[in-house]
């Protein structure tokens, strides 16, 4: 479904919110009088220090993320040394890892929040979770999204700022299932891991297709097929419907457990951001799922103040959903997944290669053994935005959108790190976003002097 049919679609999210009630206006208002920004970001795999650059377009995009009241990343690497935790039997694509000194070069470029709710949180299992909540705390970056539990993984963040108290809740929809934190109880201790955010799956087909179906599945043997308007087969939903397709919404219980955790943080805090790692989309990598606009709406209405989407490693629409932004995925900001030191054998194995092998070599290998080249070869993974959101009086008066690009082409040494783009190549990053977030009724406009897209709602 496209997101505009999405968006008109009556939604399980409104009705819990409904029945929750809405938040309460007067708490939603940050500081009386104030100004707040945001310096707002998509993925960080950093394996590279940042600190030694100084060209220019380096050190004006970092200024950009300094100035801000609040900035944000989304951690998508663990911070370890080779003794915290052991590689994972599986991967989020990558087993992501990166020496604990990374940490402090977010904090030199100005960050004060991460989320860590991703496809990558449980790489090396509960001792890397571990290593990087340490090595987060000690460098006083303020994170998210995973714990020894699920009621530490869902708890929001804080954070203190002149502009109020912020608010950081970090889900991801993209991940396996033995990531996700279990709960708690008396007689049994929680499971580390990362805050979930499930959906359902079910594919919509015509009448006709539905008969030719369970033909299908009978003459292979499947007895339990009824001649119905809904059938389970191979472990997926089809239903006889209008829209042909796939169609996706919301687990109910991760809904309304997140939907009250947002709630309660709005009780604590003046600003409340909601964060969440989906992959997920809708035909197109460039369109959300329909469960991860559901989602955005609910979290909306239970009084987050900003949604921030980043996985799917490209930019999505931007829209304004009472007032306050929703960001479908700024894509990637540090990209440096080719540089990682040290990685298990699993991934060796993985590509034919022998105990003897280097990084390097494989890093050749699985370029080489991609049609389209892999990350390197798509130009589209190498290009971003940093948005700045700016609140007056808790209201939402314009957002600046800083074209970035993470060298495209480049050798592998030298991409993944982040600058300010130069003119054609930032009108043509602001038109892209122009044109996936009209979906969304929301207009981007260039500001030729200025190189950035400009929204004001």
């Amino acid at each position: 479904m496209h997101p505009t049919l999405a968006i008109r679609t009556a939604t399980l999210a409104s009705a819990l919110v409904a029945a929750l009630g809405s938040s309460s206006t007067a708490h939603a208002q940050a500081v009386a009088g104030g100004t707040m920004t945001f310096a707002l970001t998509g993925d960080a795999i950093i394996s590279r220090r940042l600190s030694p650059y100084k060209e220019s377009e380096f050190i004006r995009l970092i200024e950009v993320i300094r100035s801000a009241d609040v900035a944000f990343t989304n951690l998508e690497i663990l911070f370890r040394t080779p003794g915290d935790g052991y590689p994972a039997a599986h991967s989020g694509g990558t087993w992501m890892t990166a020496e604990p000194v990374m940490a402090k070069e977010l904090t030199w470029a100005g960050f004060d929040l991460v989320s860590r709710a991703n496809n990558h949180t449980m790489d090396y299992m509960a001792g890397g979770l571990r290593s990087t909540s340490r090595v987060l705390d000690e460098a006083g970056l303020v994170h998210a999204g995973a714990g020894e539990n699920l009621a530490e993984a869902r708890s929001p963040a804080y954070i203190e700022t002149a502009g109020g108290r912020v608010a950081l809740i970090s889900v991801a929809s993209t991940f396996s299932d033995e990531d996700r934190a279990g709960p708690q109880r008396g007689d049994t201790r929680g499971r580390p891991g990362l805050s979930p955010l499930r959906y359902n799956t079910r594919y919509e087909v015509t009448g006709e297709a539905m008969n030719a179906l369970r033909e299908a599945g009978r003459a292979a043997g499947f007895t339990n097929l009824q001649d119905s308007d809904t059938m389970r087969f191979l472990g997926t939903q089809f239903v006889v419907g209008d829209e042909p397709g796939r169609h996706t919404s919301v687990n109910t219980m991760d809904m309304a457990q997140i939907v009250a955790v947002v709630r309660d943080a709005k009780r604590q805090a003046d600003w409340v951001i909601v964060t969440s790692h989906s992959h997920e989309s809708d035909g197109s990598r460039e369109i959300p799922a329909e469960f991860l606009v559901e989602f955005t709406h609910a979290v909306v209405d239970a009084g987050a103040d900003i949604f921030i989407g980043h996985g799917p490693h490209v930019m999505r629409g931007i829209e304004i959903y009472h007032g306050k932004p929703i960001f479908y995925s700024l894509a990637n900001f540090i990209f440096q997944n080719e540089t990682i030191r040290f990685l298990p054998g699993d991934m060796y194995e993985r590509y034919g290669l022998d105990a003897d092998a280097l990084p390097g070599e494989l890093q050749d290998t699985r370029i080489g053994s991609s049609r389209s080249g892999g990350f390197p070869g798509n130009p589209d993974y190498w290009e971003s935005v940093v948005a700045v959101p700016q609140f007056t009086n808790g209201a939402l008066v314009e957002i600046i959108l800083h074209p970035v690009t993470l060298g495209h082409g480049k050798p592998r040494a030298q991409r993944g790190r982040p600058v300010l783009a130069d003119d054609d190549a930032g009108r043509r990053i602001i038109e892209r976003v122009r044109d996936l977030s009209r979906a969304f009724g929301v207009n981007v406009q260039y500001d030729e002097r200025r190189n950035v897209g400009v929204i004001r709602p």
